[in-house]
């Protein structure tokens, strides 16, 4: 069966807050100058916003540039932000630091707590609305390269290919969607933008990107206790004062409340879980009380890009450009990305539409993306914070001390920190490293991976290729076993890998697949870079329904 191919100016990976901002843009472009452009979104998750998990507090600024009429629309941005809290955690208590105290970037007054899942859904119903063609549960698997080297589009992948790597009578070619230019929006740590990157050598001027792993769940509270529009964030306990990370909780609507934790993925530790630390977080005497006589409703996890402006990559390539997360616009001491983000795909949008109005059929690259986006807000503000995760290298105390006096400094220091390693690499050996005894959970604040998985309606085709592939497979056992006591057991937060014993008793590596959450993980933080993620079946993966 040969593929279908499909034709497009532009097609966009990932429905996403910048996939579809910049598919919104391209469209308002061509109304504006009257001429007609096709435009084509792929998701891969089962529907627009399956697949997306953020804390979230939004700052309208990109959308405030987008759809000026957004609160006539129907946005649902419901909760406008009334309380901050910043906070420091010690074991049994903590300290609220005063506002007064707290540099702009910490501030979130005009902001809103928000589903960012809800937010896609909307934004995919405007983008629709102006003529965008969506296809969810579509997974792009592959780029396509023109003769000359330039990126042609991208395919869809196989349906109906069984465990054995065999057709099934389900078996159904990829689709090639064509197009002039190809936008890549697939998030963090995306498996066609990895590809891109190698292929054009796009990080060769750039640092090593740094993650986060962020684990969320929402819960529905005893109205008594629910403070619509407080946010609170802190630090310190559980976690160490080598590791970077910190937790939230955001009072949404509805009785409702956001509670997340992130653990930078640079941490040394290889006994650390950053599961683990998040439950923890859950058990303190300033949080626990919000969640007692509450119920869990749902539960996620996603890397999040922690370099900042000196980890974001060329953003063109022939044919091609990466926007949002896949570029690695997130102002990490502000603990937002979503409106940078959007702002990077609209000024994308912006010049390919020049391109394509001047005539252009493709093939080249756009530079007039990174050259307005240099002149734009995005990159201002992420200027001005370039030095503060880096410098958590030093360790908590130092590191907030430095980047505290960096943000009121407003990054006007002439010096720009680098990131010098990839996460991958900063592990200690287990034998150099304290072993990490975590309390069981009490099924009432704290769970257990499965029962977390659960709630994240995660599902897999079961008879498919595992998309969760090991480059050497004897690796796990014979090197990450003995050397680190195989992280991935831990780092995991799906509870995907497991060493078990076979029947000879020795150890073994299994993959749990269909647990898999699509956080990226294991792809970022696997010693050896053995693990290799790729997108399996599309449809697969969690579905969340307002995360």
């Amino acid at each position: 069966m040969q593929r279908e191919s499909m034709q497009y100016d532009v097609v966009i990976v990932g429905a996403g807050p910048a996939g579809l901002s910049a598919a919104i843009r391209l469209k308002q472009m061509a109304r504006e100058h009257d001429h007609e452009i096709s435009v084509c979104v792929l998701e891969k998750g089962s529907e627009v916003g399956a697949h997306i998990l953020s804390g979230a507090v939004l700052e309208p600024r990109a959308l405030n540039e987008l759809i000026p009429d957004w609160r006539e629309k129907g946005a649902p941005l419901n909760t406008p932000v009334k309380e901050d809290r910043f906070m420091v955690f010690s074991r049994k208590g903590g300290l609220t630091i005063p506002a007064a105290l707290l540099p702009p970037e910490l501030h979130n007054k005009g902001n809103y707590a928000i589903s960012l899942g809800n937010l896609c859904r909307w934004l995919a119903a405007q983008a629709e609305a102006l003529g965008v063609e969506i296809f969810a549960g579509f997974a792009a698997a592959e780029p396509l390269f023109n003769l000359d080297g330039s990126i042609k589009g991208v395919a869809t992948g196989d349906m109906g290919i069984g465990k054995d790597g065999q057709k099934t009578v389900n078996y159904q070619p990829g689709v090639e969607l064509h197009a002039k230019y190809t936008m890549i929006a697939e998030g963090v740590r995306g498996s066609l933008a990895k590809v891109l990157m190698e292929k054009f050598d796009l990080r060769t001027e750039c640092d090593p990107q740094t993650f986060g792993l962020g684990i969320k769940e929402l819960w529905e509270i005893d109205p008594a206790k629910h403070r619509p529009g407080l946010v609170v964030h802190g630090f310190g306990w559980p976690l160490d004062r080598e590791t970077y990370g910190g937790g939230f909780l955001y009072h949404l609507e509805n009785n409702q409340v956001s509670v997340g934790f992130v653990v930078g993925l640079d941490y040394r530790n290889p006994y650390l879980s950053p599961f683990e630390e998040f439950q923890r977080f859950k058990t303190h005497p300033r949080i626990r009380p919000f969640f007692e006589g509450g119920r869990r409703i749902s539960y996620g996890a996603r890397a999040i890009n922690e370099g900042g402006l000196q980890s974001i990559p060329k953003l063109v390539f022939p044919g091609g450009m990466l926007i949002g997360c896949s570029a690695g616009f997130v102002n990490v001491p502000k603990i937002k990305g979503t409106h940078t983000a959007m702002k990077s795909a609209m000024v994308a949008a912006e010049a390919c539409f020049a391109a394509l109005k001047a005539g252009s059929v493709g093939g080249d690259e756009v530079t007039a993306y990174p050259e307005a986006l240099k002149r734009s807000w995005v990159h201002k503000e992420m200027h001005r914070v370039r030095n503060a995760r880096p410098a958590f290298r030093w360790g908590l105390f130092l590191g907030t001390l430095y980047s505290g006096l960096e943000l009121w400094l407003r990054g006007k220091t002439p010096w720009t920190l680098r990131h010098h390693a990839e996460d991958s690499d900063s592990l200690r050996a287990a034998a150099e490293s304290k072993r990490i005894e975590y309390p069981k959970p009490d099924g009432v604040i704290s769970f257990d991976r499965l029962s977390s998985v659960f709630l994240s309606n995660t599902n897999h085709e079961e008879n498919q290729p595992a998309h969760l592939k090991l480059k050497n497979p004897s690796v796990p056992v014979s090197f990450t076993l003995p050397m680190y006591d195989e992280p991935a057991q831990r780092y995991c937060p799906a509870g995907v890998y497991e060493i078990v014993q076979d029947g000879a008793g020795k150890p073994r590596f299994q993959i749990n697949a269909q647990n898999c959450v699509h956080c990226k993980t294991c792809d970022i933080k696997d010693p050896k870079q053995n693990i290799v993620w790729t997108v399996p079946e599309g449809g697969g993966g969690p579905n969340y329904p307002n995360m």
